[in-house]
């Protein structure tokens, strides 16, 4: 079997999908950076804010196709910027990471599913061998 071919909307989407999920492993890296500065109680605003500035483009980058996750996005990026304890914004940020990652594979797998695109073989053998036309 060959691999999976998806319509032209599929393959945007997953190109979508792609970028974003580098963008969160990227925000994930941060996150983690920022609880080790917290934890050793070294100075992290300057993870905060960074992270304020990646969350809204990641937000931005998802919101023509998939909206939801866009307002997931941004919900974290919200619940990140509210005060509270360090530990706390740590805790939600590293929840809300694996929550946006959780939606962006159930998206990935939606979209295969939608946008597959049917293989009839059994015409394509007949067409190669001639044995499917009348005369």
């Amino acid at each position: 079997m060959a691999g999976l071919r998806l319509d032209s909307a599929g393959v945007i989407k997953m190109k979508t999908l792609d970028d974003a999920l580098l963008h969160l492993q990227r925000i994930h890296g941060i996150v983690e950076q920022y609880a080790i500065a917290v934890k050793r109680e070294q100075p992290s605003s300057v993870f905060a804010m960074n992270l304020r500035r990646q969350l809204p483009t990641l937000a931005e980058n998802l919101k023509a196709q998939f909206g939801m996750v866009a307002e997931q996005v941004t919900s974290l990026n919200l619940a990140s910027s509210r005060g509270s304890s360090e530990n706390q914004r740590v805790r939600t940020l590293r929840e809300g990471v694996a929550q946006v990652r959780q939606a962006l594979e159930i998206a990935a797998t939606q979209t295969k599913d939608r946008h597959a695109l049917k293989d009839d073989k059994g015409s394509d053998e007949r067409a190669a061998d001639g044995s499917g036309e009348r005369s």
